[in-house]
């Protein structure tokens, strides 16, 4: 029944990276805002923090032609070896490979005239440090825009998981979710606050969402997306003693839940936060 929980996923084998490209169907909402809010000009250097396997990056660089140069920086090595693939394919020449981190740019201070990331910085180890390495980078008057899925994404299933946890009294587990909602996505107005403590002006925030919908949830545990991005992020919550009694529970309140609703939803409230370095 919890079949899903066996995941072991190896993100430096190729075969998973040839079929990673299914995935920007997760991206693609976040990328199509962010790209629509881009302020496109001939002859800038750009900054894409957290390409995967080569979106936005490779649409960024050909939109904005041959007289800008986009670096991408990303730390996911089989990632990169995929993008390289698609930017020789692709014959785009504009295009600076970094593998490295947000936390440690190795590009001249105030250089940068756009930096961009598609729900990016909301993975890095220290924001902080990420944040200050961007506002290094970028020239007075640059452009900083980026997305990311904000705090309650995909509270259909939280709730449900906070229910079965409570019921089975497992208090630490209620708070070990709690906090691992709070480190991956914070509160907004913090995370703005944190942007600007930066040397950045907000000039816009625009929310918007996208749904992902199952005939019910253990559809949605057995997904392919889910299993890969989400349960061991989930899994950690649970002590390994704990995982299949938790688990079980949860699935069944899912169906539960689906069998009520007619489908089983999991909504993603993401926001397009667009910046100018003062």
């Amino acid at each position: 029944m919890t079949q899903y929980l066996k995941t072991n996923w190896n993100y430096d084998s190729k075969k998973l990276v040839e079929v990673y490209d299914e995935l920007p169907l997760w991206a693609a909402p976040f990328g199509l805002k962010l790209l629509d809010g881009i302020k496109y000009k001939k002859g800038i250097n750009a900054v894409d923090i957290g390409f995967g396997t080569g979106f936005p990056l490779t649409e960024i660089a050909m939109r904005l032609g041959s007289d800008s140069k986009v670096y991408g920086i990303d730390p996911w090595n089989t990632g990169i070896d995929r993008a390289e693939k698609k930017i020789e394919f692709y014959g785009i020449k504009n295009i600076e490979v970094i593998r490295g981190i947000a936390e440690d740019i190795p590009i001249k201070d105030k250089s940068i005239d756009l930096i961009v990331s598609n729900n990016g910085l909301n993975n890095v180890t220290d924001l902080d440090k990420s944040l200050s390495e961007c506002s290094r980078i970028i020239k007075t008057g640059g452009q900083f825009i980026q997305t990311m899925n904000l705090n309650d994404s995909m509270i259909e299933f939280y709730s449900i998981m906070g229910k079965v946890l409570t019921n089975l009294k497992l208090r630490t587990c209620l708070e070990a979710m709690q906090k691992q909602i709070y480190k991956k996505r914070k509160p907004l107005d913090q995370y703005i606050r944190q942007i600007e403590s930066h040397g950045f002006l907000i000039e816009s925030v625009k929310q918007d969402k996208f749904e992902y919908k199952f005939v019910d949830g253990t559809t949605m545990l057995n997904h392919y997306f889910i299993r890969l991005a989400f349960i061991d992020g989930w899994k950690e919550i649970v002590p390994i003693d704990k995982q299949e009694e938790v688990f079980r529970q949860i699935e069944i309140e899912l169906n539960r839940q689906s069998q009520t609703d007619g489908i089983f939803k999991l909504s993603v409230p993401f926001v397009l936060i667009d910046c100018e370095k003062k």
